[in-house]
């Protein structure tokens, strides 16, 4: 959202500054005529002093009032009935403080058509410049509104993908822990401590908050070491990664349902020792992650596997990046490979 080129504090020094110059040239014109100094000076401090103050006055008024479009006629009377109070009190004053001066009365009677020509024009001004500063704020309190409900609304849906995500590996796991309980009483042991370390870990994590790759692995490791009690020997994972992409960042906890959906369509059709393979690089100033699993052709398609996990990471990906391109998926003979790509930046929120 755009801040304001003027502070409340600025506006008002430039305002004052401007009356200034206004007095200051008023008592010039007036000198210029063949008035005195102390004339000069006096006629310009009554008569712009008490045209400040009715400026303050409108300035007060639109402060709690500012009309629509359809009711600006409002504000053009209201200035004209402002600017004929003006010249009838300044001239009742002038009178009274330089009325005695001889010729002088003869001469603000002659300028009471442009006195008030001009009274109108600076009290029209500043009402047009006040009118423009609120209607400016108002707007801007109005984005500011429409900003906060869309980042409630985007927090919502990612926290919503995050609880839809959760119970369907929880629920998993505590079947196999319930299944080892009477054969496996250790392992049983071993995964509800791996479980345990799991779920406090995500549960400390935003979904906006970035997280390097090497914290996201350690994560990721968690949750294969929990799978693997699950499969046994039947699960095997390759992770490659070097030293600089590991210390790029990535949303937290943005893996674990690609391996999640990697292991599903892997694991669940096939027979035999399945290998996950996750491989990270780095292309320009992304981080390009892929995890590749076999398949089946004869009991699965490659359509399979862009399942709910994969669309709610895409979706994710969408909320927090604004791009719908960073997730692809390829596949080549019997490997289905999910790609994502994860744009470096150092604040998520600045990029949606």
């Amino acid at each position: 959202m755009a801040k304001s080129p003027l502070s409340v504090a600025r506006f008002r020094n430039i305002f004052i500054i401007s009356w200034l110059v206004v007095i200051a040239d008023t008592t010039f014109v007036l000198k210029w005529y063949g008035w005195s100094w102390n004339v000069s000076v006096v006629d310009s401090l009554i008569s712009s002093g008490i045209l400040f103050v009715f400026c303050l006055l409108m300035m007060n008024t639109l402060r709690f009032y500012i009309p629509r479009r359809e009711n600006y006629l409002n504000i053009l009377v209201w200035c004209v009935f402002l600017a004929g109070i003006w010249l009838v009190l300044s001239r009742w004053l002038l009178i009274l403080s330089l009325g005695h001066i001889d010729g002088y009365t003869l001469f603000l009677n002659r300028s009471l058509i442009t006195r008030s020509s001009i009274g109108l024009l600076l009290l029209g001004c500043v009402t047009l410049v006040i009118v423009i500063w609120y209607n400016w704020e108002e707007q801007q309190e109005n984005e500011k509104r429409k900003q906060d409900a869309e980042k409630l609304a985007k927090e919502a849906e990612l926290f919503k993908l995050r609880q839809q995500l959760q119970p369907h590996f929880l629920f998993n796991s505590l079947n196999s822990i319930n299944a080892l309980i009477g054969i496996k009483p250790e392992e049983a042991r071993k995964m509800v401590q791996q479980l345990s370390d799991f779920l406090r870990g995500t549960i400390k994590k935003e979904e906006h908050e970035q997280m390097t790759l090497a914290e996201e692995l350690q994560y990721l490791q968690l949750y294969l070491d929990i799978e693997k009690v699950r499969f046994g020997n039947r699960l095997a994972t390759v992770i490659e990664s070097d030293e600089m992409t590991r210390q790029m960042k990535l949303p937290a906890l943005l893996l674990q349902p690609i391996v999640e959906n990697a292991i599903k369509f892997g694991l669940y059709d096939t027979t035999g020792e399945t290998e996950i393979s996750i491989q990270t690089r780095r292309e320009e100033n992304n981080l390009i992650v892929s995890v590749s699993n076999p398949f089946d052709p004869e009991t699965s398609t490659s359509s399979q596997g862009t399942g709910f996990g994969l669309t709610s990471v895409q979706r994710r990906l969408y909320l927090l990046f604004g791009r719908s391109d960073l997730l692809a998926t390829e596949t080549k003979e019997n490997i289905f490979t999910t790609t994502v790509k994860i744009p470096q930046v150092s604040d998520i929120s600045k990029s949606v």
